[in-house]
C-alpha cells in the first residue's frame, strides 16, 4: 500500500484523481459483469450491500471530508465551523436540485415511483441515472481530497484520498450489479445490461477531475469544497440509499451492512490517512 501512496504522491493531483476514479469505475464494471454469471440477485445480499454503501458514504463524509475541512478553516469557535456549514448546506441543496430535475428510478422501485422531470425514457435509462446521481458526489469527493492533499493542507493527505477511493470502489461493486441484473431480468441482453451497469460510474472521473482542478485553482474554497462533497453524499444516503435498503424484509441485514461499511471506511481513512 505504501508503494501505491508514494506513486500517487509523485504524480499530478488531477491525474491522481483521474486514475483513482478510473479504479472506482472499474469496480462498478466488475460488479456489472456478474450479469454474465448469474440470472438472479439475492435480495438479502443486495440490501446488505446497499447498507454497506450507506455506511461507507457516511463515514467518508465525516472522516475524509468534514473533519479535514473544519481543521483547515481559519478562526476559532463558531467562526471556524462556518465554511463547513455553508459548504455542507450547498452540497445538500445541489443534490436536492438534481434529484428534482434529473429523471431517474431507484432500484427496487416501480415505474410509477420514478422521480424528476417526467419523460418517456425507458426503465434502463432511469435506473442508470439513479446510480449516476449517487456517483457524482463520490467522484467529486475523491477529486477534492486529492487536490487538498496536493496543496499541503493540514488534515488532508494522499493516503486519505487513496482510502476514500478504495472505500468508494468497494461500494461501487454492488451498484454495478444492482443496475445490470434488473435489466437482464427485463429481457435486455447480457451485454446491454452490463453496459448500462458500468455506465453509471462514468461520471466519477469527470467529477473527480473537476473537483481537483477547482481546489487547486481556487485554494481558498477548499474547506467549502470538502464540506460541499460531504453534504451531497449525506443527502444521497438519507434520500436514496437507506430507503432503497428498507423496501423488503431484510432491514436488519441492511442495518448491519451499514455498520460494516462505516467501520471499513473509518478504518481505511484512519489507517491510511
Amino acid at each position: 500500500m505504501d508503494i501505491i501512496i508514494d506513486y500517487f504522491q509523485s504524480i499530478n493531483p488531477i491525474l491522481a484523481a483521474l486514475l483513482a476514479t478510473l479504479f472506482t469505475w472499474g469496480l462498478t464494471a466488475l460488479g456489472a459483469s456478474l450479469v454474465f454469471l448469474f440470472k438472479t440477485m439475492n435480495r438479502a445480499f443486495f440490501d446488505g450491500m446497499l447498507g454497506f454503501t450507506g455506511g461507507v458514504m457516511v463515514a467518508a463524509s465525516f472522516w475524509s471530508l468534514l473533519a479535514p475541512g473544519i481543521e483547515m478553516s481559519p478562526g476559532e469557535g463558531f467562526i471556524k465551523v462556518i465554511p463547513a456549514v455553508v459548504g455542507f448546506t450547498l452540497g445538500a441543496f445541489f443534490l436536492f436540485g438534481l434529484d428534482k430535475v434529473l429523471p431517474h428510478l431507484h432500484v427496487n422501485f416501480q415505474m410509477s415511483e420514478k422521480e424528476g422531470i417526467k419523460t418517456p425514457w425507458h426503465k434502463s435509462t432511469l435506473l442508470t441515472l439513479a446510480i449516476t446521481l449517487h456517483n457524482i458526489p463520490e467522484g467529486l469527493a475523491v477529486g477534492v481530497l486529492f487536490g487538498a492533499a496536493a496543496a499541503g493542507i493540514d488534515g488532508a493527505s494522499i493516503g486519505g484520498a487513496v482510502a476514500l477511493a478504495i472505500g468508494i470502489g468497494l461500494q461501487n461493486f454492488p451498484e454495478g450489479f444492482a443496475v445490470a441484473m434488473p435489466l437482464r431480468r427485463q429481457g435486455l441482453s447480457k451485454w446491454r445490461s452490463f453496459n448500462f451497469g458500468q455506465l453509471s460510474a462514468a461520471v466519477e472521473p469527470i467529477a473527480a477531475v473537476l473537483g481537483a482542478w477547482a481546489v487547486l485553482t481556487f485554494e481558498p474554497i477548499l474547506p467549502y469544497a470538502l464540506s460541499f462533497a460531504a453534504g451531497a453524499m449525506i443527502f444521497v444516503v438519507v434520500e436514496e440509499v437507506i430507503p432503497e435498503s428498507q423496501q423488503e424484509r431484510f432491514t436488519d441485514i441492511a442495518t448491519m451492512g451499514f455498520i460494516g461499511g462505516f467501520i471499513v471506511m473509518m478504518t481505511l481513512d484512519v489507517g491510511l490517512g
